[in-house]
């Protein structure tokens, strides 16, 4: 495992499970609440909405780190990064997750567009850290 060299921490602690709250050390909070599709009333926000956000920014992040190392297309600034994150019962025990992110870049040839997202998946942290872990679809609209 390759050695990270820390430049920012953050700290999260969650009450009440997915019915609950979470508030970081610098003040974010969200009330929490598990979807209509798992058995709750889908008031308000769960895990997968805050892990499917997050990972969206960090990959449009990686994008535009990658692009200006200067091998690849610029990003445009309308460029978008769909991430749809679903849950569900795992064959052998407990759940499992799943990715699809969608990338957007107006302007950028295809050819381009996708060599630019696939070496941000190589450096995004989202994507190393779950990496064998979770199915990841990569697409380029």
């Amino acid at each position: 495992m390759a050695t990270t060299r820390i430049l920012y921490t953050t700290t999260a602690t969650a009450t009440g499970g997915r019915d609950g709250r979470a508030r970081t050390d610098d003040g974010f909070e969200v009330v929490l609440g598990t979807a209509k599709e798992l058995g709750g009333n889908g008031q308000g926000h769960n895990p997968e909405q805050l892990f499917a956000s997050g990972y969206a920014a960090c990959f449009l992040g990686a994008l535009k780190f990658v692009a200006a190392q200067g091998q690849h297309a610029k990003v445009p600034a309308d460029a978008t990064v769909e991430a749809t994150v679903g849950i569900g019962p795992r064959a052998d025990k407990g759940f499992g997750l799943a990715v699809r992110l969608k990338v957007s870049l107006p302007g950028v040839d295809r050819d381009a567009a996708e060599a630019l997202v696939a070496e941000a998946d190589t450096i995004c942290p989202y994507s190393h850290a779950i990496r064998g872990n979770i199915a990841v679809e990569l697409g380029v609209a």
